[in-house]
């Protein structure tokens, strides 16, 4: 069922969808992997927005 759903809507855009084993998937691999290093939280963040419009 999932899958069809997926086919309906890339059904609207001419793309090529291509199979990548295992090995070769490196990227995905490394893009799902779960981070060891916890991300670092911020506590207060401070901006200065200047303006470039002249009067």
């Amino acid at each position: 069922m999932r899958q069809r759903r997926w086919i309906e809507l890339f059904s609207d855009y001419d793309c090529e969808i291509r199979y990548h084993p295992g090995k070769a998937n490196v990227v995905a691999d490394s893009l799902s992997r779960k981070e060891k290093v916890k991300p670092k939280r911020v506590r207060a963040m401070n901006m200065i927005l200047q303006s470039s419009i002249k009067d």
